[in-house]
């Protein structure tokens, strides 16, 4: 496991983080076309959801939801699900490294995040921050974290954020071997269900490729 830890801003809470350190082997080794079909199979298994899904059934009394209506913000994860059960969006099939937590997030509905453990420089330390702290976010963009929302930084800067997702440096690419897969909690979540996240992931990561050596912690 790389090294990662909460700091003292978590003291006094309940707030469960989950970390899945996955070293895939080489890409020859992968096994892409067995994940295709079973990421077909479990994408029939989410649309068999499609005639009956209501929002406020399935999100009403969602943590994550109401996590970032507090922050006046729609969770990404629900807009995501409505996207692909009600418009027809395709999954995206870019990179199977990045397909595995896609997957898990519309499977479980939980938050997910995916860093390549390589970029990360020194010790990832999560943080809940008192103030709006500007980073570089995917794609470029200048983004910013909130206060309270669950951040982490290493040596060079913020890595992650709740509610403003990746950075642009530590995101993961077609040549990411060494990957983190987080698994989001929020104020009194039960652990058992960020550790059923934590094995759907794994359960696809070695689906992908059977020889990553897995290792996997709750904070």
């Amino acid at each position: 496991m790389f090294k990662i830890g909460k700091d003292a801003s978590f003291k006094g809470t309940d707030i469960p983080f989950g970390v899945l350190d996955v070293r895939y082997p080489a890409k020859k080794e992968w096994d892409e076309e067995g994940f295709r079909i079973f990421k077909d199979q479990e994408l029939a298994k989410i649309m068999a959801l499609a005639p009956t899904y209501d929002r406020k059934d399935v999100f009403g009394e969602d943590p994550y939801f109401r996590y970032f209506r507090k922050y006046k913000k729609t969770y990404p994860v629900m807009m995501q699900l409505e996207s692909f059960l009600g418009e027809a969006r395709p999954f995206p099939d870019v990179n199977p490294v990045n397909e595995v937590a896609f997957l898990a997030e519309l499977k479980t509905r939980m938050l997910l995040g995916t860093h390549d453990i390589a970029r990360i420089q020194g010790e990832l330390t999560l943080f809940r921050d008192t103030r709006k702290t500007p980073f570089c976010g995917m794609g470029d963009r200048e983004v910013h974290n909130y206060p309270g929302d669950i951040s982490g930084r290493d040596d060079l800067g913020i890595v992650l954020s709740m509610i403003a997702g990746a950075d642009n440096r530590t995101c993961v690419s077609q040549d990411t071997r060494h990957t983190a897969y987080f698994v989001f909690g929020v104020h009194g979540m039960e652990e058992t269900k960020v550790q059923s996240a934590l094995a759907l992931l794994e359960l696809y990561a070695k689906s992908l490729a059977p020889l990553a050596v897995v290792d996997r912690a709750i904070l």
